[in-house]
């Protein structure tokens, strides 16, 4: 571990990884080779990029335990959802008929008005917003409907609105404002083969181990725990799922022959390639490449562990300062799920992610004061989110108490 730490080097207090993780030293590194190689060459380059691109795919492939050609490299990860809700739309306009179900057929209480018989997806209304509008948008260009739940999206919820509409459950695999951790093989095992279940794990991916092989179609960007910086986001299309997905938004990357062909559209190539509008950005891939490597070198596990104990260490000195406190490794505690969360789940529900408030203090205010003592959090919802990583120095936290404190004898005083 003491390896992996040297590889980092964010300002202390900096607490902020759920919205933008600073690089690490590899990725730095190739960054700047690659500006260097497009700088001083031709398209001789392009060979070397492809190269990263093969390489990148195979280590997310050992880390999402798939095989390489069911691994795509896009933009972000909302760029991923966008191809995966499409995809799913399509597939359903072109079965036109339901997927089998345990329900009745008919739809449950709430559900969105449109093409409901073309298939139905369950989405948490809580979830990140770039979570929610790729269905929302694909369901505005027909062939799905979106049925909005109260999440978090645990097991029991989905159980509570499965008909044989539903053709798909799309979930963030950690919330990005309270931590929590979804059992994603508990839902998978609910909704079983015939469904689909799209994971935006944007929020997990190096930061936390959590129920991969549960994912048929999963996106995640490198910018956050990665520490990847922007332009690329891994793509994970498994192939139990292939044929029960459309091309969606697959561009000319994403099909056999394009140059040569007489006529279009061409088929899909086989594999997540097939949901691409174009090439990747060769040197974001490679960056995200060497991050996945880290992550891979690492071990999840062991990244997951130090963050757990520097967050653990934050929330303890908040609640001592007299905040309060919410999320964590124990997240899903409040939402009635154990920890361990069954059904193959990883040992714990929470994450990395937490918050906390003052009680009787202006939430602006305490972010203000954070931020004015070197403290970088997020604030959201009238909480203040706290998203330490691994090689956050664990002494934050005794910065984090002593402006906590200063604030809360403020407001006695008030």
């Amino acid at each position: 571990m003491s390896e992996y730490l040297q590889q980092f080097a964010e300002p202390f207090g900096y607490l902020d990884f759920a919205r933008f993780g600073p690089v690490s030293e590899p990725v730095r590194r190739v960054l700047l080779r690659e500006a260097d190689r497009l700088h001083r060459h031709g398209w001789d380059a392009l060979d070397s990029l492809d190269a990263d691109t093969a390489a990148a795919a195979r280590t997310a492939a050992d880390l999402l335990r798939a095989a390489p050609h069911e691994i795509a490299f896009v933009g972000s990860t909302s760029h991923g959802l966008f191809a995966a809700a499409h995809a799913v739309g399509a597939g359903a306009a072109a079965r036109g008929t339901t997927v089998r179900g345990t329900g009745d057929g008919t739809a449950a209480p709430g559900a969105a008005d449109g093409p409901a018989a073309d298939g139905t997806v369950l989405v948490a209304r809580t979830d990140f917003p770039g979570a929610l509008y790729p269905w929302l948008r694909a369901a505005g260009n027909g062939g799905l409907a979106v049925r909005q739940l109260d999440g978090p999206l645990t097991a029991d919820l989905v159980r509570e609105h499965l008909d044989d509409r539903v053709r798909a459950v799309a979930v963030c695999a950690v919330d990005a404002a309270t931590g929590f951790r979804a059992p994603l093989a508990a839902i998978k095992e609910l909704i079983g083969p015939d469904r689909i279940l799209v994971v935006d794990a944007v929020q997990a991916l190096g930061a936390v181990e959590f129920a991969v092989d549960a994912a048929d179609v999963l996106a995640a960007g490198g910018q956050k725990w990665l520490r990847a910086g922007w332009g690329a986001a891994v793509l994970l299309v498994r192939d139990r799922v292939a044929d029960r997905l459309g091309p969606g938004l697959g561009g000319w990357s994403g099909v056999v022959d394009p140059i040569d062909a007489p006529v279009h559209p061409r088929p899909p190539r086989p594999g997540a390639v097939a949901h691409t509008l174009t090439n990747p950005d060769g040197p974001a891939v490679a960056a995200l490449g060497a991050a996945l490597a880290l992550v891979r070198e690492t071990g999840a596990a062991r990244i997951e562990a130090r963050i757990g104990e520097v967050l653990g260490g934050l929330l303890a000195a908040a609640r001592t300062a007299g905040a309060e406190t919410d999320g964590g490794p124990e997240a899903g505690r409040r939402h009635g799920l154990p920890v361990g969360g069954g059904s193959g789940d990883p040992a714990a529900v929470g994450s990395g992610i937490a918050r906390l408030r003052l009680p009787g203090a202006d939430p602006a205010a305490v972010h203000r004061a954070l931020t004015g003592a070197g403290l970088a959090t997020t604030l959201r919802g009238g909480w203040i989110r706290l998203s330490p990583h691994a090689s956050t120095d664990p002494t934050t936290a005794e910065l984090l108490a002593e402006t906590l404190a200063h604030l809360q004898r403020g407001v006695r005083t008030a």
